[in-house]
């Protein structure tokens, strides 16, 4: 795979800015290995060479830890912290907002995602550059349960055709910020962008991620082994 498919302009927004209610702490800035949460985000991105600069989405407690932590990255790349919004809509309509004319593509990407290799976020691009719209994901493998409202098994639902959806997703930046517009009009929320591009009427391509790169979510998940790009 090469690692440069593209002499498209690619901002990244790598999305950060949830309360991290679960884990007690910010998981963004737990430490996994030798590098905290975000850092294995970060550096992933930073290693593909198409990608011209990145936006980072971050609370404002959180602002002055993330500055600490890119003070000492070595990069030509630009890198931006704005503070998010008070859902994941508003906080990646922010970032949009900061695109700038020359930007083709965007890859949005989830900061507590650490399992994100540069080849996978390569894959997404050349499928994005094909379709306009294309998003990480697996084919969910484990058997899926129905439950009530008292956690009591009331049917089985088939895995033909389920995917479970990770990041990055990376749109043609015209399609992601018109679906955006189209979505903040009505009123209707989204977990994420492939859901806002639906809603605007548009196809979205799956590309499967051959390394699972789960949200970190609970305390336990730090004890996974950390990436190696």
């Amino acid at each position: 795979m090469s690692e440069n498919p593209s002499e498209e302009n690619v901002t990244s927004i790598i999305v950060g800015g949830g309360s991290s209610t679960r884990m007690g702490f910010d998981k963004l800035f737990a430490q996994l290995g030798n590098q905290t949460v975000i850092e294995y985000s970060i550096h992933a991105f930073i290693e593909c060479s198409f990608v011209s600069n990145l936006i980072i989405v971050i609370s404002e407690e959180s602002r002055k830890k993330l500055e600490a932590i890119i003070s000492k990255i070595k990069t030509d790349k630009g890198i931006s912290i704005i503070e998010g919004g008070t859902t994941r809509k508003n906080s990646v309509a922010k970032g949009l907002n900061l695109l700038n004319d020359k930007c083709s593509y965007v890859a949005i990407h989830d900061g507590a995602r650490p399992w994100i290799k540069p080849n996978q976020i390569i894959k997404v691009l050349e499928c994005a550059k094909e379709h306009g719209a294309a998003a990480s994901g697996r084919p969910i493998t484990d058997t899926i349960k129905k439950c009530d409202k008292d956690s009591t098994v009331i049917g089985s639902i088939s895995r033909e055709f389920l995917w479970a959806m990770e990041t990055p997703q990376i749109f043609r930046c015209q399609l992601i910020k018109e679906a955006y517009d189209f979505i903040i009009k009505k009123g209707i929320e989204v977990t994420d962008e492939v859901s806002a591009v639906n809603h605007y009427g548009k196809p979205v391509k799956i590309v499967q991620d051959e390394w699972k790169n789960p949200k970190i979510t609970f305390p336990e998940d730090l004890n996974s082994t950390p990436p190696s790009h």
